[in-house]
Formats: structure tokens, sequence, C-alpha cells
């Protein structure tokens, strides 16, 4: 079985993808694992024009169709994601959009292998845990569009720098452990 890991931070050097990296060893037990940045990828911003609601294809050529192709191979996918001003990063997001053609709102529709199940890691530089639900519901709500199982969540909060990761292995650690039991 396949696990995609996938560092939603533009930033591939700190807490976020120190997470993402100690998912991608904690799950490395069970799963081939594939660690991904979403900066690692070049693609534009929906125009909106449509398009695929009639072809279920885009106009633009960029990167994306590469990402969903991950999607497509893995049976795990783990979204970890920074908070910036209270929800998911801006590559995030200009991502999400970009899937439209994979959406079920729409016929016809791409779509990803069916059977997946979906996490989600959020964390924040603050004490409050409402943000870090704000980000997991937009990850979630993606999830459903993709028909991805929504299968766990943890939020994590006063991470701002690799170094506050230190303290919460333990903690990301029972969290993997979760998504490997659940099998």
């Amino acid at each position: 079985m396949n696990a995609l890991i996938i560092n939603c931070s533009p930033v591939k050097t700190g807490a976020t993808a120190e997470i993402a990296r100690l998912v991608c060893e904690n799950l490395s037990e069970k799963y081939e694992t594939k660690c991904i940045c979403i900066d690692d990828y070049k693609f534009g911003f929906c125009k909106g024009c449509r398009s695929c609601h009639k072809t279920a294809e885009c106009v633009m050529n960029d990167d994306i169709p590469l990402i969903l192709s991950e999607f497509d191979k893995s049976d795990i996918i783990v979204c970890v994601s920074p908070s910036y001003w209270a929800d998911i990063p801006g590559q995030f997001k200009a991502f999400i959009d970009r899937c439209t053609p994979w959406c079920n709102t729409h016929e016809p529709h791409l779509t990803v292998r069916k059977g997946k199940k979906g996490y989600c890691i959020a964390l924040r530089t603050g004490p409050g845990m409402a943000e870090c639900e704000r980000i997991i519901q937009s990850i979630e709500h993606f999830y459903g569009h993709l028909e991805i199982n929504c299968c766990g969540r943890l939020g994590l909060c006063s991470v701002e720098y690799k170094e506050d990761v230190e303290p919460r292995k333990d903690e990301i650690a029972s969290f993997c452990r979760r998504i490997v039991f659940s099998e």
C-alpha cells in the first residue's frame, strides 16, 4: 500500500516540512511512502472559465495532473498544513482550486481511484485550536469532493519553528500509529 504525505506549506525546511518528514518516517513501517512539497510543482491559478465543467479537462497545461497522479497511486493521503491567516496557505488553496476537473460536483469529471483514506494535520503558532479546526475543515472539504474518506485529524498549537516540533514527536507518532493500525 502507498501513502502520500503533502507538505502544504511553501517552506521546504520549516516546522510543516519536519512534521511531514516524521509522518513519512512513521508510516514507512507499513506503507511505501512519498513525501512531496506543494511548492515543488508549478501551476497557475484557476481562471474560473468553467471549461472543465463541460470537458473534465483544464485548459491550462502544468503540474496539476502530476500531483493528482500521486493521489491516484496512493491509498493513504496525509495533508500537513500550517496556518496562513487562519486558513491553508495560498499555494495549497490554488492547488485545490485547480482540482475542479476531479471534483464530484459536476459531470463529467475525472476521478482518482476509489477507497482512499485521508488524514489531516494542522499546525499554528498560537494557542487556540479553533484555527487548526478551520484548516482541517478546508482539507476535509477538499477530500470530500474527491471522494476521499476522511479518517483522522490532528491539530498542533504553539508550533512555529522546526525546533518546536521536537517536543511533539510522540504526539505525531501516536497519530501515525492510529493510521497504521486502522488498516
